[in-house]
């Protein structure tokens, strides 16, 4: 006690209710993870200045890591799923038909065969120009797909061909084909889906046919790519909506790229397959022939679709077209890539349309294109499997084309001499060579003579002997029933 105050520094009243709100503090500092990462810690004391440089740096660095991971793991099951995928026969084998041979496509990379240049027998047909504005077409200057309905579009076989049958008659050849039949057995290393040919052997002749209704007529999509597109034919994504939205699309757009001015080229022979006045799509058919040995000469029907001035120089064009149906699933978006990485686009669908590009090239090597128009049609929306357009066009020289696609021309040759000679060993007779479903392999069945014959559309009878159908019940009817014969056209 000093001076005139009392008091204590321990005066004070206890309070049972402060007692009981009291808590000890630890003023310590909390431990250091016995795990952590000690050295992000001492990097942020040395470069303070930086931190945030360096957090993004860090960022970036794991988001790759994390990208290649998944990519690592995205192949390894995508394989997976590939080899799981069970592939259908493009045509029922029947318990009757007979196994001759199988060949595996590895017997086919190493055959090499040298043709030399070949000879027009037969020129027809009619081709328009090409429009050049659509060279400059671009995702911000998309043009809307146009229909073409009153354009009729042929996929006449070998043995309908009234030419093919003409030149048989005169003995101008041995075997005969059409460009579509041969590109697919010279492209058959490259294809997965299955797909059969008829070969018809007849006297000293041989005749590769398709089936009507063939899958041939038809262009498959994301073919060779790692994920399998669903099975359920309903669904607008699975591999047969997708390649008969593909062959509507690629029709259309071979027939929109074009000046339709009443410009034409017209070639010694008409169009062989249309009627008087009928309007046609613009196509020039070249029969042409090679010379396979001293003996044995092929003539194919191969097909140019345009024509183009340049300098003075006339070019004849192939028109195929490219189509994208779901960026979240080619992993590459059209409308932002084509413009700045055009090459990533075309990457893509080399690998995932490997064999499709290979038989456009096939073709147009066989017809001796000038260039090959490559077109790049998405649908409006991904949902929407009706309504296209047009981002862009490319033109491309196809022998360049084919060396960039690693496509040779001797061993496509060779493949084609390969099975030519393998056919006319046979009996006369009819044989169908299957591509097997599951295996990279063709396997040839001998099959009886009235074999597939049912599938063919018979020839309709004359007007006066024909009885004319039914009136329809209602309107609602008949609309009906010319919606699903239009959509059968297409």
């Amino acid at each position: 006690m000093r001076g005139g105050a009392e008091y204590s520094v321990f005066d004070f009243a206890y309070d049972e209710a402060d007692e009981e709100s009291f808590r000890l503090v630890d003023g310590k500092p909390p431990p250091r993870p016995r795990f952590g990462p000690r050295w992000r810690f001492q990097q942020q004391k040395q470069l303070p200045q930086r931190k945030d440089e360096e957090v993004e740096a860090r960022k970036r660095e794991a988001e790759k890591e994390r990208q290649r991971r998944d990519r690592f793991y995205n192949q390894n099951r995508n394989v997976q799923r590939r080899e799981a995928a069970v592939f259908r026969s493009s045509v029922d084998i029947q318990p009757e038909w007979t196994m001759l041979d199988q060949i595996p496509f590895t017997s086919f990379s190493k055959l090499s065969f040298s043709v030399g240049e070949p000879e027009d027998l037969v020129m027809c047909g009619a081709l328009e120009y090409y429009d050049k504005t659509y060279d400059r077409v671009t995702p911000k200057s998309e043009r809307r797909l146009e229909r073409f309905k009153n354009r009729n579009f042929f996929k006449v076989t070998t043995t309908d061909d009234p030419v093919v049958r003409r030149l048989a008659s005169e003995d101008k050849a041995t075997v005969f084909v059409t460009d579509s039949i041969l590109s697919t057995l010279m492209c058959a290393p490259r294809s997965v889906y299955s797909w059969d040919i008829v070969v018809q052997r007849v006297g000293n002749k041989l005749f590769f046919d398709k089936r009507d209704g063939s899958q041939l007529d038809l262009l498959s999509v994301n073919e060779t790519a790692q994920e399998p597109l669903p099975e359920a034919k309903e669904d607008i994504n699975s591999a047969y909506s997708l390649s008969v939205e593909a062959a509507y699309v690629n029709q259309n757009f071979s027939q929109q790229v074009l000046l339709r001015d009443g410009n034409k080229i017209d070639f010694p022979e008409p169009n062989p397959f249309a009627s008087e006045g009928e309007e046609v799509a613009s196509v020039a058919y070249k029969y042409r022939r090679w010379k396979l040995d001293d003996e044995i000469f092929l003539v194919c029907r191969c097909e140019v679709h345009s024509v183009l001035d340049a300098k003075g120089q006339t070019s004849f064009l192939t028109l195929n077209a490219l189509n994208e149906f779901d960026p979240k699933l080619s992993g590459v978006d059209w409308r932002q890539k084509l413009e700045t990485q055009r090459g990533a686009v075309l990457a893509t669908e080399l690998k995932n349309n490997a064999n499709k590009l290979a038989k456009w090239t096939a073709q147009a090597l066989l017809s001796s294109a000038d260039v090959m128009k490559l077109g790049y049609v998405s649908r409006v929306h991904p949902r929407d499997h009706f309504n296209h357009v047009i981002l862009s066009v490319q033109g491309y020289k196809p022998k360049e084309f084919a060396a960039q696609i690693n496509l040779s021309f001797n061993n496509m040759w060779g493949i084609v001499k390969s099975v030519v000679d393998v056919c006319l060993k046979l009996a006369e007779g009819k044989y169908v060579l299957v591509k097997d479903p599951s295996k990279p392999q063709v396997r040839l069945y001998e099959v009886p003579v009235d074999a597939f014959e049912n599938d063919y559309v018979e020839e309709p009878l004359p007007e006066e002997e024909q009885v004319p159908p039914p009136p329809p019940e209602d309107e609602n009817v008949a609309k009906s029933n010319e919606e699903k014969q239009g959509d059968a056209d297409v």
